[in-house]
């Protein structure tokens, strides 16, 4: 969805030069022209920046780039640049995921998406799980470095999109930042440990427009930042971006959004109304739990296929190489072939009889072997035991529960939204034809 009016324009200016009819002041000059060309009223200058603006006013005889933030409460310019640079404007979007952060990069003068990446979240090596981290941030050291760690790596694969595209950081003018509660205090630098005790209150929700150097970005120090508000302590400002991006919010009919992460957010309503909640309903499915289990990185199976005549087992894994372990979608895609091939039966147990070569056992108890250790990375087999399995039910029951529940909290039944939308770095993988079947996402006309 391209940005229709990117809040940050650059427009070239060829201005009249001074002369005894014309002792417009430098400055003043160069903001008449650029309120007229954008159709402003006012605009604002920073006072440090004055003495270089209108010193290259003069050395480009008058024909300079302005740069200008459009975001309210006013105008702000950003840069002047001498010459004609107006088709150098870029901006990016970054989402803060627990377990993933992922990157966009737009041409904000086309409106055209250049590319898009992700990375692992660095902040793992401090706790894999939310309330890790949290406890992580107990003390200075702790927040700084957990601060350092998702800064270090938006940087990093920065500097390297702006390679691949031959661009400098410099140029990316506008950043939008959006992410959980938590993970937006500690990109912030706030300690987020209130957000787990009663009464449950945040430090921030939401806050005013920013500059990429007052967050420790390497972009244009003075480019637009937004960092998105949270709505709540467990509804945060990545469900905020889902809604606006999804429309939900102008729709007339009933729309359901689940942003499906570490945690399972969801939000129900239309254009007259909306009501979200949150649970946890994504750890078993991000490599917290399965034995095999893994991100969406290179050497995670992320598609399983059963043939249903031969029961022939097919896969593809993330890089084409050979598999390490499992991500979420796979292990999606995995319990829904089983139970549509009857290795899995109702009660979500494994089928011996029906598993046939490849059942096995691991610690003692029943296991599916999913890739022999002579076809993995690492020489270790890939397994699904009962125990992976009955988590993953579990995490999956959660999972509708939260459906169900909201819905009826408000009065309507699953079969009454018209719409159904899936985001987060695992929504974003998943089959939803397999989640389905496995019983994790609801069954809609």
């Amino acid at each position: 969805m391209p940005p229709a009016h990117p809040v940050v324009r650059k427009v070239y200016l060829d201005l009249p030069q001074p002369s005894l009819k014309d002792n417009t002041a430098d400055l003043d000059r160069l903001k008449k022209q650029v309120r007229q060309t954008l159709a402003i009223e006012n605009l604002l200058v920073p006072f440090a920046l004055i003495p270089q603006w209108v010193s290259l006013l003069r050395s480009s005889a008058y024909r300079v780039t302005a740069s200008v933030s459009l975001a309210p409460p006013i105008p702000r310019l950003i840069d002047v640049e001498a010459g004609a640079t107006s088709s150098r404007l870029f901006g990016l979007a970054v989402d803060l995921g627990t377990t993933r952060l992922a990157y966009q990069l737009w041409d904000l003068r086309e409106g055209r998406l250049l590319d898009e990446t992700g990375s692992d979240n660095p902040q793992i090596r401090y706790g894999a799980d939310i309330l890790t981290r949290i406890h992580r941030a107990g003390t200075p050291e702790g927040l700084q470095g957990l601060k350092e760690a998702v800064i270090g790596e938006i940087n990093r694969v920065t500097q390297t999109l702006c390679q691949v595209h031959n661009l400098s950081p410099r140029e990316i003018l506008a950043v939008t930042v959006a992410g959980n509660t938590t993970m937006t205090h500690l990109f912030l630098g706030l300690d987020p440990s209130s957000i787990c005790r009663e009464p449950y209150i945040p430090k921030i929700n939401s806050l005013d427009p920013l500059t990429a150097q007052e967050l420790g970005l390497d972009l244009h120090p003075r480019a637009w930042a937004y960092v998105f508000p949270n709505v709540g302590s467990y509804l945060g400002g990545d469900v905020l971006a889902g809604i606006l991006h999804s429309g939900l919010y102008q729709q007339e009919g009933l729309s359901l959004l689940v942003d499906v992460g570490t945690n399972a957010e969801v939000v129900l309503g239309n254009a007259e109304w909306l009501i979200g909640c949150a649970g946890a309903a994504g750890p078993a499915l991000e490599g917290g739990v399965a034995r095999m289990g893994m991100t969406a990185a290179e050497g995670a199976i992320d598609r399983v296929r059963i043939d249903p005549r031969t029961q022939e087992l097919t896969y593809t894994v993330i890089g084409g190489g050979r598999p390490v372990g499992i991500c979420g979608s796979g292990l999606i895609d995995l319990t829904a072939e089983l139970f549509t091939a009857g290795i899995i039966d109702l009660r979500g147990k494994l089928n011996r009889k029906k598993a046939g070569r490849r059942w096995t056992e691991t610690d003692g108890q029943p296991a599916f072997l999913v890739v022999p250790a002579e076809e993995t990375a690492h020489g270790q087999a890939i397994v699904l035991s009962q125990v992976d399995l009955d988590v993953l039910l579990r995490s999956k029951a959660a999972m509708y529960t939260i459906l169900t529940t909201l819905t009826q909290t408000v009065g309507y039944d699953l079969k009454d939204i018209e719409r159904f939308y899936v985001a987060g770095a695992f929504g974003n993988h998943i089959d939803p034809r397999r989640a389905v079947i496995l019983g994790m996402l609801p069954d809609l006309p």
